[in-house]
This record gives C-alpha cells, structure tokens and sequence, in this order.
C-alpha cells in the first residue's frame, strides 16, 4: 500500500449538483443524530426512576381512631358526610404505592366487605385508610 497525499484532487473545484437541490443543514445534522436502538428501553429508565412509598404500619390507637370515625360516619349514612382522608394506593407495577387525598361526600361504608364508597365512585380498603382528617356533616 502506498502512501497518498491526496495532492490529484485536493485542488479540484466542489460538485455541485444541477438534479439534487442542496441539502439544509438540519437535514444533514438529523442524519447523525441518536436514533431509538433499543426500543422500550427510555421506558424502563422512566420505570425505575418513577418513586413510589412503602405502606406504613398503623399502631393500635391510630386504628382505633380510625375505626371510631367510621362507625361516626356510618352513623351519618344519610346526610352523606363530607370526609377528607388519607389512603394508600398499591402500584400495579411497583413494590410500594402512592398515598393520596381524598375529599368527597361517602355513599356507603360496608362493614362486610370492609370498604368506603365515595359519591364519586373512588372505593377504598379499611386497610388502605391512613388518616380519617375531618368529617363534615350537612
């Protein structure tokens, strides 16, 4: 293999062509920008940076207060009280969930299955209740 300097063409005039029009600068740009090689893969890195809570343990006495507040708003089924709570809400795709408020008028509270209906459709576990804040009867 021989050493080239280039030195036959170094000096020629730039085609130009007279069929292409010439391309833009963010045309030829785009052309080495990064490109979605794996795909899903920006997801999982969304996933796993995306933070959820752990549930926490409740102690007898804030169990107790939370079984008083239900039995008073049972009490007051039909003037639909006013409550603000907070609960936990598992993650379908996570250990751990995210705690949330709620404030709204309660349709039901059924001992049975052991749930709180809101008038807004939101249904809640017992277990996922964390604090029963205010109760506001009309």
């Amino acid at each position: 293999m021989r050493d080239k300097d280039y030195s036959d063409i170094i000096n020629l005039p730039h085609h130009i062509s007279k069929v292409h029009p010439r391309m833009s600068i963010q045309d030829r740009a785009a052309q080495f920008s990064p490109f979605a090689a794996l795909t899903g893969h920006q997801e999982a890195i969304n996933e796993t940076a995306r933070m959820v809570d752990e549930k926490l343990d409740l102690d007898e006495y804030q169990l107790l207060e939370i079984n008083v507040q239900l039995n008073e708003i049972k009490d007051h089924i039909k003037s639909s009280p006013r409550v603000m709570m907070t609960y936990f809400k598992k993650d379908n795709k996570k250990k751990g969930g995210i705690y949330f408020k709620i404030s709204d008028k309660v349709k039901k509270v059924d001992d049975f299955e052991q749930y709180i209906l809101f008038q807004n459709g939101v249904k809640i576990s017992f277990h996922d209740i964390y604090d029963i804040e205010t109760i506001h009867y009309e």
